[in-house]
């Protein structure tokens, strides 16, 4: 897939409600292979929970817009020593296709050139073993950090029991930042030029 027409840019608060509506569909709607409704039922956030994110002053809310509607949404937050990784949607007409790769992997190099961060933390459905092994493939690895699913957050309620939620933990160690030769993606290599796939 071509990326070269897809970029990341800073969310409005005039789309606060366009993004609620993407992360919803992703993981809440009928199709796609993130969606998790066979276990957890209720959106998955509203307006004002994306509102409050994007008033974050150590965070960035990225978009990548298209015409009709949204492509994909990305949650950075600046807390401690790390970033966090939240709200990460791809519309699930364009799943995959290698797009929400690419969204991670912009936002990984927005937080380590802007916020000065090398470790990535972000939580997920211990019940989602695909979801675990798509971030496991991106370099995310399981931590023993394990916790009841947080129905006081608001984010859906558990169709079966004993639903978990587990922290995910990433480190980037300095390397160099390079573009694609052809297209023009950063990407992390230790070569001075590389050409990607696409």
């Amino acid at each position: 897939m071509d990326f070269s027409h897809f970029r990341l840019e800073k969310a409005g608060q005039e789309q606060a409600q366009a993004v609620a509506d993407l992360v919803n569909l992703t993981y809440r709607g009928e199709t796609g292979w993130t969606r998790e409704t066979h276990i957890i039922q209720g959106d998955r956030t509203n307006r004002q929970e994306i509102e409050t994110a994007m008033s974050n002053p150590d965070a960035q809310f990225f978009v990548i817009n298209q015409p009709k509607n949204l492509a994909s949404c990305i949650y950075v937050a600046k807390e401690h020593d790390y970033a966090y990784i939240g709200f990460f949607a791809v519309h699930p007409n364009l799943q995959g296709k290698g797009l929400g790769k690419y969204v991670l992997e912009q936002a990984e190099i927005f937080a380590l050139s802007t916020l000065d961060v090398h470790k990535f933390v972000m939580f997920v459905i211990s019940q989602r073993p695909e979801l675990i092994a798509f971030y496991q493939r991106r370099g995310y690895l399981r931590t023993s950090r394990v916790e009841t699913y947080p129905l006081h957050l608001g984010i859906g309620v558990p169709k079966i029991s004993g639903l978990t939620i587990e922290y995910l933990e990433k480190v980037i160690y300095p390397l160099l930042f390079n573009q694609c030769t052809m297209c023009g993606l950063l990407q992390y290599s230790p070569h001075s030029s590389w050409l990607c796939s696409n």
